[in-house]
């Protein structure tokens, strides 16, 4: 049963419209940070739902994890001096998934919406083709780098 309760929708403005990244007389980055807010409240939520899908009491939880009672309270509320550490710990420690801390995230370096029905889906299979990916790419980074010579004459044509 789905108890998370939804975000409200946030919008990022980006940094550029053609290239997403600042101007070389930019100081700084004109980015919207209060998704955190929303991310820190949904990560909150599924660790409390873990927690209790796996009869653990948020003392034992904290005590596991090196911290009183009131710093899991924190983390489960979503509060805002909770660090996305805290959540991702956590989250980690209940053997659950982090997509949804860290898409949310990367959305929002990009300023694109994140798809909010994803904060309520089990994501793994989405988490696994992204380091697959991830993968590919860096081992065809490498074969690019390696010399010609390297190559049998068979492979010549596939480079």
């Amino acid at each position: 049963m789905n108890t998370l309760r939804p975000a409200s929708i946030y919008h990022v403005r980006r940094f550029s419209e053609e290239s997403g990244a600042m101007s070389s007389n930019e100081k700084f980055a004109p980015v919207d940070l209060s998704p955190f807010k929303v991310i820190k409240k949904m990560a909150g939520e599924r660790v409390r739902q873990e927690r209790k899908r796996r009869q653990v009491t948020q003392s034992e939880l904290a005590h596991e994890m090196g911290f009183g009672p009131r710093w899991l309270r924190d983390v489960e509320a979503g509060a805002p001096g909770t660090r996305l550490e805290d959540h991702i710990s956590a989250t980690l420690r209940l053997g659950d998934s982090i997509g949804h801390i860290m898409f949310p995230v990367l959305f929002m370096a990009h300023g694109i919406r994140f798809p909010q029905h994803l904060y309520y889906e089990d994501i793994r299979g989405l988490e696994r083709k992204c380091i697959e990916l991830i993968v590919d790419w860096a081992v065809n980074s490498l074969k690019q780098d390696l010399p010609s010579e390297w190559w049998p004459s068979s492979h010549h044509d596939e480079r």
